[in-house]
């Protein structure tokens, strides 16, 4: 049970990890009612470190991390949990634990917002808000005001799209007073997307379908942010842009032209029309964004019904639709329908680049980076001058990759600079991550207890799959690797991890970040035990991972890898917080999306709170006395999900995606943000600023 002020949260129907039905319907086809679809007899994690004791005999753990440099040995506050308890100061406060100092982190000095169920955002004393865009307003010139009655797809076409996701701000100035703004639209509702008297699940209408289309890819939008008042707001701009279902894009890399990317549209496989389900995604070192495509499965169609039995396996292994699907638009459109169009689902999947300073550049799919359920794509140089890029796939027992660039990175954003590094996304090698616990089999249970060396870490290697026309997997060539990765890794026998989503390199101390978000089926019959890296059977609230990079370098094949939060409710014994006193963190459950402040600060955007309470941003130091200290920042609003996010010097940015969806129909909605009164819930970007002193604006996080 959670608590606001030591109040029960009233709770609310919600599927595994705490997200409403409707939200798991639309938005990954209600994937977890589903038997998960890898069904690869990778090596278990116990049979692994039963090999791996028996090879080390009395090998202790430290010495296997301190074996790999640039990893962990230097951390400090990385002492065991303390018990959960405390009765805080006469204020409420929490005592400040002997040996943690006084004043928090820098960049983290605000004081946390409690749980809460409040149909709001919900933000510290002495911080501002405003909406930024929400969906419906203008984007592109011509877009006419948004009716929720009377909408058309040519209007949707110019007008911000629906469930922002992914948020991407790139200062056009040193002071960031100009900025381009990149936002993902991951999905569509169309119970929530259309009045309730207007739409029939059951036989939409091709206008409705045609509505859906454009309200999901992409928008670019130019935003000014007052130096003085603080607030971002969309502006009108030759930049601005809307990139739909309808938008044509450019296949790039070792897969282009393959046979398996080939229709009856595009018999070239070089050209696919639109984007979709794009969740997460990263600000390249060049200045465009990569953008993840994630639950594409559920839009097809009947995949049932194919007959060719190579086809219908691979099919399966991507979850590809069986039966009708949710919004039919196999009805209007052949490509959905799998029989017909069976090359299809494989040009969804990929990650998209998007060039936000040239409004009339093609957007690309490059190949090269794989073919699964992109959660983010996040790139770190490596230490001769190439790109790698992280990036996880979003579902129970999938996988982390990466990939290192085969040419170097140039310096700049001009726009010859991006053409050049975008190439680099083409040719190089793609990895799949196996990771190796260091504790001895029957320390790892499933209940989440720490073993007796204090932490759950050990060592990986990245095995590659894949590197320009040459495969390294047995029984498959390079083109098959490429579209269907997901087989590449079963076979290398890569580690099945807990929904793996955002992937980030933390830019201070230069290890990689990862958010694994939930998975309910962990340790169940018949599937993948609990392992160091996902040591909880049932694991309903998630983790955060972190990895140094052997010499700190991305190019490498080794990496040390330590868990940094176990997340969940404080008070319960299953949790871990970077060795911080349980008592003075707040609550955190499933951790989605994440980026970093400038002094290296872990800032986690939570996805489905299993804690009964609303989702929320939270920061978090990971190094020094205040590792794991974990504040929430804000909360969003009734059934909503917190994504983005940006996080500045002077403001915090947040997609707030599908707010109110917990309702079963717009006919009843549970949440009416951002326009109050009994307007509609519509998904928008909002940003908070710290209120300045004598009318200027101040830094996050700091007093």
């Amino acid at each position: 049970m959670s608590f606001e002020r030591g109040r029960p949260l009233p709770l609310y129907p919600v599927h595994p990890g705490g997200r409403s039905p409707l939200t798991c319907e639309y938005r990954c086809g209600n994937a977890c009612a589903h038997p998960a679809p890898n069904p690869s007899g990778n090596e278990y994690f116990g049979d692994v470190v039963k090999d791996v004791v028996s090879r080390r005999g009395a090998l202790k753990a430290g010495a296997v991390l301190a074996a790999t440099a640039g990893g962990f040995a230097a951390l400090s506050g990385t002492a065991a949990a303390a018990p959960a308890g405390g009765a805080g100061g006469a204020d409420g406060a929490a005592p400040v634990a002997a040996g943690r100092p006084a004043r928090p982190a820098r960049g983290t000095d605000f004081d946390p917002v409690p749980p809460n169920r409040l149909d709001r955002v919900s933000v510290p004393e002495s911080y501002d808000q405003s909406v930024v865009i929400r969906w419906g307003d203008a984007v592109v010139p011509g877009a006419p005001k948004f009716d929720f009655r009377n909408q058309t797809a040519a209007a949707q076409a110019k007008q911000f799209g629906y469930n922002n996701d992914f948020v991407g701000l790139i200062p056009q100035d040193p002071l960031g007073i100009r900025n381009l703004l990149v936002v993902n639209h991951e999905y569509t509702t169309e119970v929530h997307l259309f009045p309730a008297d207007q739409y029939d699940p059951a036989n939409p209408t091709e206008e409705q379908v045609k509505i859906a289309w454009a309200a999901h890819g992409l928008s670019v939008v130019q935003t000014y942010r007052d130096p003085v008042f603080g607030a971002l707001r969309a502006m009108p701009s030759r930049y601005n842009r809307r990139i739909t279902l309808d938008t044509e894009f450019e296949v790039r890399g070792p897969a282009a032209g393959s046979k398996y990317l080939k229709t009856s549209v595009d018999p070239t496989g070089r050209r696919v029309r639109g984007t979709q389900n794009n969740c997460s995604g990263g600000v390249t070192p060049w200045g465009t964004v990569l953008s993840g495509e994630e639950n594409f499965h559920q839009y097809f169609a009947n995949a049932d019904k194919v007959t060719d039995a190579e086809t219908a396996s691979r099919l399966k292994r991507y979850a590809i639709g069986t039966g009708a699907s949710t919004r039919k638009w196999e009805r209007f459109d052949k490509r959905w329908d799998v029989p017909r169009e069976p090359n299809e689902p494989n040009r969804f999947g990929w990650v998209v680049e998007i060039d936000p300073h040239d409004p009339n550049s093609t957007p690309i799919k490059h190949t090269a980076l794989g073919r699964f359920k992109h959660e983010a794509a996040n790139v770190k140089i490596t230490a001769d001058g190439r790109v790698a890029v992280y990036s996880g796939d979003d579902e129970r027992f999938e996988y982390i990759y990466k990939y290192v660039s085969k040419g170097k990175y140039k310096k700049g954003d001009s726009a010859h600079a991006r053409r050049h590094n975008s190439a680099l996304l083409d040719d190089g090698t793609l990895y799949v991550g196996r990771f190796t616990g260091d504790s001895p089999a029957g320390e790892i249970d499933g209940s989440g207890k720490l073993p007796s060396d204090g932490e759950f870490d050990g060592v990986g290697e990245w095995i590659p799959l894949a590197s320009g026309n040459k495969s390294f997997v047995d029984g498959m060539t390079a083109e098959e690797v490429y579209v269907f990765t997901r087989l590449a890794a079963d076979r290398a026998g890569a580690t099945k991890m807990d929904r793996p989503e955002d992937i980030e390199p933390n830019p201070v101390n230069g290890r990689i970040y990862a958010a694994l978000t939930n998975n309910s089926d962990r340790g169940a019959a018949g599937k993948a035990a609990a392992d160091e890296a996902n040591p909880r059977k049932g694991n309903k609230n998630g983790h955060i991972l972190e990895w140094a990079e052997e010499h700190g370098d991305a190019a490498s094949t080794r990496f040390t890898w330590r868990l940094l939060l176990v997340c969940g409710d404080p008070a319960t014994a299953d949790t871990y917080f970077g060795g911080f006193p349980k008592d003075q963190v707040s609550p955190i459950s499933c951790p989605d999306n994440v980026a970093f402040d400038r002094h290296g600060n872990l800032w986690i955007a939570t996805d489905g709170n299993a804690l009964g309470a609303n989702d929320g941003l939270f920061s978090v130091p990971v190094d020094g006395p205040d590792r794991g200290h974990v504040k929430q920042f804000l909360s969003v609003p009734i059934g909503a999900e917190t994504c983005g996010p940006v996080v500045t010097d002077h403001l915090v940015l947040v997609a707030v995606q599908h707010p109110g969806e917990d309702a079963k129909s717009s006919a009843n909605p549970t949440s009416h943000w951002p326009d109050g009164g009994s307007a509609q819930p519509r998904p928008a970007i909002v940003s908070v600023w710290k209120k300045g002193r004598f009318g200027l604006v101040g830094q996050i996080g700091v007093r």
